[in-house]
């Protein structure tokens, strides 16, 4: 089976493919749970190392998509980095922090003991905070984003964490001070980022020094694809078999915690995606600029969690649902992103493709 017939046959029944896998993770989680006791062994400032490889993997292809030269011409089009500079920083932390109090202390107050609710709209706040730094680039490679943007989206939103996540936090929990896992941070910018951008970079270099640009476009990385639906799949496996026990001895409140959280992702994507559009931001910087806001940090989430309030807290436990529901809403706004595009101007050709363009026209004119 070729890499193109593959990729067809998972994209054609990605639906129920995620559903099967979830199933398989919490079966694993319950009826073999050597195999993430296992996992969990290998783990470092609370980023699974296992699931840092397969989310490498799934990053990989799309870091040899980016052009290094075009980095610098993101500069001349903010309007996708306002976006999503706005959104996360001065709507995203307060619309989580009130659509879960309203929820999980208004609205489902008669399941929820009050103490535990406070928990669980504690770890909706320490989601809400932290925009996402690894998944937006699976995202942003499946619905066909700018490699380069995202790049460039990415580390900026990573920037204004460093400086923005504490006081906010800080504020909506009414603490007097916050002790941020920086080494949480920079392991998963490392991770996320720094290696298989380097490892992208290489490959792109030394591919075209050799085969040429064609061939990477149209021969290598068609190829590719196919590992990050594959990655992705793995993924979901490892994170619900982590959180299988979790799940089948707390079903109704991960459900009810669920609900503003869901509510909270296709909230914060409507706001992005549709500003985006009224601004008329290409689409391949509409997607990744309203995505990187509907996903989060969850690492850092979770390892701020445990921290305040324990490993079994309420407050964990919300972060863990962050977790689980987030892969399957990502991949439902994919799919949205997709069937789109057409709402949104094309980006405008390089300056190679205007001088191939303007080449090509100058050979058909002494033709004729």
């Amino acid at each position: 089976m070729s890499g193109r017939s593959g990729l067809g046959f998972f994209e054609r029944y990605l639906t129920v493919w995620v559903a099967g896998c979830i199933v398989l993770g919490v079966f694993i989680g319950l009826k073999l749970p050597w195999f993430p006791q296992t996992l969990s062994r290998w783990e470092y400032a609370h980023v699974s190392i296992p699931v840092a490889i397969l989310i490498w993997f799934m990053i990989y292809p799309m870091m040899v998509q980016i052009d290094f030269g075009s980095i610098k011409r993101t500069g001349r089009h903010p309007k996708g980095l306002i976006v999503t500079l706005v959104v996360n920083w001065v709507i995203k932390p307060f619309t989580m922090f009130g659509l879960a109090w309203f929820f999980i202390k208004v609205v489902f107050a008669r399941w929820i003991p009050a103490d535990l609710a406070q928990q669980y709209v504690a770890g909706a706040i320490l989601l809400g905070a932290a925009p996402c730094t690894a998944m937006v680039f699976v995202w942003s490679y499946l619905c066909g984003g700018s490699a380069a943007h995202t790049l460039v989206q990415v580390a900026i939103n990573d920037l204004v964490l460093l400086f923005l996540y504490a006081p906010i936090v800080i504020f909506q929990l009414g603490l007097t001070e916050l002790r941020v896992p920086y080494d949480t941070i920079l392991l998963s910018v490392m991770l996320y980022v720094v290696i298989p951008l380097t490892a992208g970079y290489i490959t792109r270099v030394r591919l075209i020094r050799a085969k040429g640009e064609q061939w990477l476009n149209e021969s290598f990385l068609p190829k590719l694809k196919p590992f990050t639906t594959v990655g992705l799949l793995l993924t979901l496996i490892i994170l619900f078999s982590f959180q299988g026990e979790t799940i089948v001895s707390n079903p109704v409140h991960i459900l009810l915690i669920a609900v503003p959280l869901t509510i909270q992702t296709y909230l914060i994507f409507a706001i992005a995606y549709l500003w985006a559009k009224v601004w008329r931001v290409d689409r391949t910087v509409a997607g990744p600029a309203a995505m990187i806001g509907a996903s989060n940090f969850f690492e850092l989430a979770v390892a701020v969690a445990i921290s305040l309030f324990g490993l079994g807290s309420g407050a964990a436990l919300a972060t863990v649902v962050g977790v689980l529901e987030e892969v399957p809403i990502m991949l439902s706004l994919v799919v949205l992103a997709n069937r789109t595009k057409h709402w949104f101007p094309e980006p405008e050709p390089t300056t190679a493709v205007k001088a191939a363009a303007a080449t090509a026209a100058t050979i058909d004119a002494k033709k004729q």
